[in-house]
């Protein structure tokens, strides 16, 4: 059976694919966005997130024994020991506060000229970092229009009283 086995091939093989995240990875570490096609973004976020976590995780560690480890896992996903030693002694630091969700995709406008591929830029993002609101759904949509029809009613009536005497 083939449960749990999704992932983007990006047209490559295995090995290919490896290498090719574990590079992007070591990139988006050392200059904290880089631009790429869209599907390969989608590819490297859950990738990078899980190195992130790791780097978490042995920031955290109670004993050395279990940081050493951590880095060694991360180790075999990042090929780059400069890459990873910038990420778990400097960036794991502003990730420290921040309960996942470390990248962000922005896709860019236009298409690549050569082959037409969607174009995005990947970038860490750290715990400073509030994003946006999630709208709730419909029920906060409509009581968040009965409070602004309240203060409006409630504006008027306010300013009735302050009329100038002569």
């Amino acid at each position: 059976m083939r449960h749990n086995k999704h992932h983007a091939s990006l047209g490559v093989t295995r090995e290919h694919r490896k290498a090719m995240l574990s590079n992007m990875g070591a990139s988006l570490i050392k200059h904290g966005r880089i631009e790429t096609t869209l599907t390969k973004a989608k590819a490297l976020r859950p990738f990078i997130e899980k190195v992130i976590t790791k780097a978490k995780k042995a920031a955290a560690a109670t004993e050395k024994k279990d940081a050493i480890h951590l880095r060694r896992i991360a180790l075999t996903d990042i090929r780059d020991e400069s890459a990873l030693t910038l990420l778990f002694n400097e960036k794991v630091k502003q990730f420290e506060k921040r309960a996942g969700g470390y990248t962000r995709i922005y896709k860019l406008g236009p298409q690549r000229i050569g082959d037409a591929a969607e174009m995005a830029i990947i970038e860490l993002i750290g715990a400073e970092d509030v994003g946006y609101s999630k709208s709730r759904g419909k029920k906060a949509k409509k009581s968040g229009a009965k409070k602004a029809a309240a203060t409006a009613e409630a504006a008027p009536a306010a300013a009735a009283p302050e009329a100038p005497t002569a």
